[in-house]
């Protein structure tokens, strides 16, 4: 489970960024009072326009980032006073691979599971059903610089996927992939939503929303303007189409400002 109250999260910002900006203010908060709770074994979908706040909120849940204030916990565990034992139990995977370019995908992957200390019976079991899943024994043993993006963000799946994360979040993770990578990912979340995971992700492609989506959250400006399961969201919907009402909800927010 995931639970966020009342989060915010503010950046200070420099001479040069303040000029650029055109503005004196010596921060910029790039979410504002968020709350929003994901369970296990549904889809969460955190849904919004460029620079909306969705990765940095994303961030602050995988404890890449920590909070300006409010809380969040994951699995129980708090994001700032135990920041370990959240990465223990969570997964992220996000559109950039950023792999080491001269290990293999079998490296990699071995590297991610001694790191969280999954035992070697255990990694060989996983291992070889998520390579197996993917098609990707055909390069396990070549170099990540000589593979292909689709090729990479497979081995970044692995890797987040290694140590069985109880909470699993994804970040545009199809952005800029074929469509058989695509689908493959896709696929996963519904398999990670089958084995009783707490899953989370963004994404700017309304078809994977339709698909997958249990509940969603927009969220505009660095605030939420609508959060309720999508069945919910169906119901209420005022235009022929999901794109059609996402964008009427973000424009009339935008006016309103």
């Amino acid at each position: 489970m995931i639970e966020v109250n009342n989060l915010t999260k503010a950046f200070n910002l420099s001479r040069q960024q303040r000029k650029e900006m055109n503005t004196s203010n010596t921060s910029v908060t790039a979410v504002n009072g968020v709350s929003f709770n994901c369970q296990p074994g549904r889809v969460f979908s955190l849904l919004g326009p460029n620079g909306a706040g969705k990765t940095t909120t994303l961030r602050m849940i995988a404890t890449i980032l920590q909070p300006t204030s409010g809380s969040i916990k994951v699995a129980g565990h708090d994001v700032v006073t135990a920041s370990r034992s959240v990465r223990q139990n969570i997964g992220f995977l996000t559109g950039s691979t950023g792999l080491y370019h001269r290990l293999t995908p079998n490296e990699v992957v071995k590297y991610f599971a001694d790191l969280y200390g999954v035992d070697k019976a255990t990694y060989k079991e996983r291992k070889e059903r998520l390579f197996d899943l993917l098609d990707m024994n055909d390069f396990a043993k070549k170099r990540i610089g000589q593979l292909s993006t689709g090729m990479k963000q497979k081995v970044s799946i692995v890797r987040t996927m290694i140590h069985d994360p109880k909470v699993v979040v994804f970040d545009e993770p199809t952005s800029g992939l074929d469509v058989i990578t695509a689908e493959n990912i896709i696929q996963l979340i519904r398999t990670c939503k089958d084995e009783g995971k707490t899953v989370i992700f963004s994404s700017h492609i309304m078809s994977e929303v339709d698909l997958l989506c249990d509940d969603l959250a927009i969220i505009h400006k660095g605030n939420i303007l609508y959060k309720d399961t999508m069945e919910a969201f169906r119901n209420q919907m005022q235009t022929d189409s999901l794109t059609k009402e996402f964008i009427r909800i973000v424009s009339g927010a935008v006016v309103s400002v």
